[in-house]
Order: C-alpha cells, then structure tokens, then sequence
C-alpha cells in the first residue's frame, strides 16, 4: 500500500497535471503494488486540494457501470468520484478544447435528489422515492495521467482511473427537469450526435439494469463511511455509452427523447 507521503504527492502530481494541462506518467508505473483502497486515498486528497483552493462539492459520479467497460478495465465493479463546482457548464456551453487532457464526451441520466440516500441495501423504488427530478447530461472526461506512456507504451490502470477523480473534468447539465416515475429509466435512451453524425446510443439499462442502481452501488460503498448522498446534489448515475474523443470545432448534440436535449461545442 502506499505511503501517506506518496499519496499526497500523487494527488500533487494530478492537480498539477490538470493545471498545466500535460499529462503525468500513471502512477502505477512506479508503484504497481497500489490498489484501489490507495487509489480512493489518491483521489480523495486532490480532492480536499481543491477544496482548500476554494471549490465546492455539487454532487458525486459513478463510472464504470457496463459490463464491457468493467472487462476492458479488469475490474468487477463500478467506480466513483466527486464533482466540483468548477466542473458545472450550461446547456449549450462553448469550451475550449485545449483547456483540458484528451478531452472526451459520454452522456449521462443524472439524479437531483429531496431527500438524503444513505446505507446499504436500497432498492430502486426507495432511490426513485428519494429523487426530486432527473435530467438529461454529458459527462466531460479528461485523463490526467498518460492512458498510454509515449515512452514504456504501458497502459495506466483503473487505479489510476480512480486516482484521477475517476476521469471527471465536467457536466453539462439538460434543461428539462423529469419526474423518474413518469418515464421507464431502464428503456430511457440517448442519441449522440458529433458534428451531426451519430456516434453512439444506448439505454439506461446499460447502467447495471437500471440507472437507480447506480446510486444504490454509491450509497452502499459509503455506508461504511458514514456518508450519505445529499439533497441537491448532481449525482451521475454512469454512462450507458463508450467516450467519443472531442476536438477543436465539434459540436456534441444529445438527445434523450422525451427527457429533452443536451448540448456542447468546443473551440
């Protein structure tokens, strides 16, 4: 495991990383012994790097919902990480491309809770009960650390991933606010859209059968900790389709159906 000395100077490394906006070397590479117990410690201390320079926590993300991306990964389960308010941009936002590392666009059902989610064993209808609306988003994705080192060629792991806040840089949040009782979330999709040309779609069962579950998996592996998931908060609940790459001058459009639109451009 690593050291507390190394921890806080991996998350050094990270927010360094995203403020120069070049990637660092995974830091698994050097310490190949780390597991995901010193990854959360990793992700958690940049965090509270944040937090001291001011910014503010808005909500929570799960990743790594699918099946497929679970296998690529050579991991069994979903991941998490926290969403600053520095990370929230409009509905129809232009952002700069080269503000950010291998930026890359995956879309989302997003939960807005009334009411606090917390402890293990929740059920669909106690997340659903608890949700004040859901809206339609894209999650902006960015690796701070090399996905594959221009030198060793070797692959950064999901330690890394998790180090690395889970890979969140932002969301982009629709306008349209749903009551989840009035739509079937499982059957609720998404067409994404670059530069007019579908690059993906999917539904929210890829979201371990039901986007709910998400936050079931999330309230569960904060139970122990004794953190719950907080009214107001944007909670992610994973994406149901693979990363499309972003570059200078694309326009992503998503659209959710019945939930309404999402848009973004990059200069």
């Amino acid at each position: 495991m690593l050291t507390d000395a190394q921890i806080q100077e991996s998350a050094r490394r990270h927010h360094a990383a995203e403020l120069a906006r070049r990637p660092m070397r995974a830091w698994s590479q050097d310490y190949p012994d780390m597991d995901i117990t010193d990854a959360y410690a990793v992700q958690n201390a940049w965090v509270q790097l944040k937090l001291a320079e001011g910014r503010r926590v808005i909500g929570r993300k799960v990743g790594l919902t699918s099946r497929a991306m679970q296998e690529a990964m050579k991991i069994d389960e979903p991941d998490f990480g926290t969403l600053l308010d520095d990370m929230l941009f409009e509905n129809g936002s232009t952002i700069s491309a080269a503000d950010f590392i291998d930026p890359r666009i995956e879309v989302e059902i997003t939960f807005v809770l009334k009411n606090a989610l917390q402890g293990e064993g929740l059920t669909v209808e106690q997340v659903l009960d608890a949700t004040d609306y859901v809206v339609p988003s894209m999650e902006l994705i960015a690796a701070r650390s090399h996905r594959v080192d221009p030198e060793t060629g070797y692959t950064r792991k999901v330690y890394d991933t998790i180090s690395d806040n889970a890979a969140n840089a932002g969301i982009i949040v629709g306008d349209k606010k749903c009551d989840p009782r009035e739509l079937d979330l499982r059957w609720t999709g998404a067409i994404l859209y670059r530069n007019g040309i579908v690059e993906e779609t999917g539904l929210g069962a890829g979201i371990l059968d039901h986007p709910a579950k998400g936050l079931i998996w999330l309230a569960k592996r904060f139970a122990p900790h004794g953190i719950a998931l907080e009214p107001g908060q944007y909670i992610m609940s994973g994406s149901f389709t693979r990363p499309v790459i972003a570059r200078p001058g694309d326009h992503f459009h998503a659209d959710f159906g019945p939930m309404g639109t999402v848009d973004l451009s990059f200069s």
